[in-house]
Parts: structure tokens; sequence; C-alpha cells
């Protein structure tokens, strides 16, 4: 609770002088996200809080989305609605920016806490999808290395299982939605339990590659389409 007043107190007095004074913003964008590095970590790296995601390194454009979800309220999380309800819009682009440009290592992993064979099930979720039951490979959205595309799908490395488990959750009974239309709460649907527990569970051992930049917008199509990638990539 006193980690989040301080927060608080520190993006409110943020917050008043961009709405008020119209003053120009610090030079050093590291300083101005100072007060991101608790929950989320230095650069963005992420912490030892599983329900903190990491943000370095993900597109800047799905940052973007993000946080001006938080703003208006379609994302739910009353810490980050009053945190950003006062910054403009072109304040949160510099953040998104700033945080994509990062590419902090991911944080270190821990075992999996579930067996070889939800492993396998989520493995074969993330790299095949279920075409019988309309689950789409997530490598098929998210790139075969998982890093994301520009300029609005994420990357999905360095989360842990808990965390994903939570937002497809949230996409599954949609208390998390996006824009119209809202492929992942689509594909979620699909989803049952058990599918969220494996892939969750699976996502969390991977490690981080070589190359793990977002895949510039473009790169490959998406399988069907999706408002938060408007063009779809290369659209099929």
């Amino acid at each position: 609770m006193r980690t989040v007043l301080s927060l608080c107190l520190l993006f409110w007095g943020l917050a008043t002088a961009v709405a008020q004074q119209a003053q120009s913003y610090p030079p050093d964008m590291a300083e101005r996200v100072q007060a991101c590095t608790p929950c989320h970590g230095l650069q963005g790296r992420g912490t030892n809080d599983p329900y903190f995601p990491r943000l370095g390194g993900k597109p800047a454009g799905y940052l973007y989305n993000q946080l001006e979800a938080f703003k208006n309220g379609r994302r739910k999380y009353p810490p980050m609605n009053y945190l950003l309800a006062y910054l403009t819009d072109d304040y949160l682009r510099q953040f998104a920016e700033y945080f994509s440009d990062q590419r902090p290592e991911l944080p270190k992993q821990t075992p999996p806490d579930v067996s070889k064979e939800v492993l396998d099930h989520g493995h074969a979720l993330v790299t095949q999808g279920d075409l019988d039951r309309s689950i789409p490979a997530c490598v098929g959205c998210h790139g075969g290395s998982l890093t994301g595309q520009a300029p609005g799908i994420p990357g999905l490395l360095g989360l842990r299982s808990s965390y994903i488990s939570a937002q497809l959750g949230g996409w599954r009974y949609g208390t998390r939605t996006a824009t119209a239309p809202d492929c992942m709460q689509i594909v979620a649907g699909h989803l049952t339990e058990n599918d969220v527990r494996a892939v969750a569970a699976y996502l969390a051992t991977l490690a981080q590659p070589p190359g793990s930049a977002p895949s510039p917008a473009g790169s490959f199509a998406l399988p069907f389409a999706c408002g938060s990638q408007p063009d779809g990539g290369k659209q099929q």
C-alpha cells in the first residue's frame, strides 16, 4: 500500500504539472519513468511480482494502446486508471516509445510446477494451435520467436505463468477488451481452463531468443482481422 500511495503521489504531481502548466517534459526519459520501476522493473524488465508485466521491448503501438485503455477505463486496474487519468496522449506515447526501445534481459526463469504432459499441450497450442476448435497457433500472430510484431502485437516472453493465465482469463470473461474485432477475446473464448494453464506454463519456460526485437510491421500476415493491428500485417 505504501508503494502504491507513493506512486500515486508522484504521478499526481506529474499529471498536475502537465495539465495545469503545459510545461516542457523533463529532458531525460529515464528519469520520467522512475515511477514505473517499482512495479515494472528497471527498463521495464519486470520484477519478482508475477502480476506486473514486463514492458521493455514490446512494440510502442501496443504499449500506447494499453496506456490509453487504462486512461479511458477500458482496462480496469484502479492504481493504473488513476495514475494515467490526467496525462496527455503525447506523454503516454513518449512512455511507450521509451519502453519499446529497451532491451533488458529476461527475468530469471523458475522451474515449471506442472507436468510434462501439460507443457507438451501448451507447446502444441502455442506452435500449432487446434484448428478443430478454431484455436490459431500463438506464433501465427505473435511471431515464430514470440517477440511480437509492430505496431500492436506484443511479445509473450519474460512473463510469469500466473500473469499470462490472468490475462487469458480476462479475455475469456470479457474483463479485458480491445478495439473490435477483438481477436484475443475471440481466441481466448475457445480455450478451456486446462488450455490456459498449459499455454501459460509453456510460455513461461521459454528463453530469450538472439534477436528479441519485435518483427517490423508487415513482416507476416495475421490469420484473421484484429483491431489491435488494423492492417493485419500483410492481410491474407
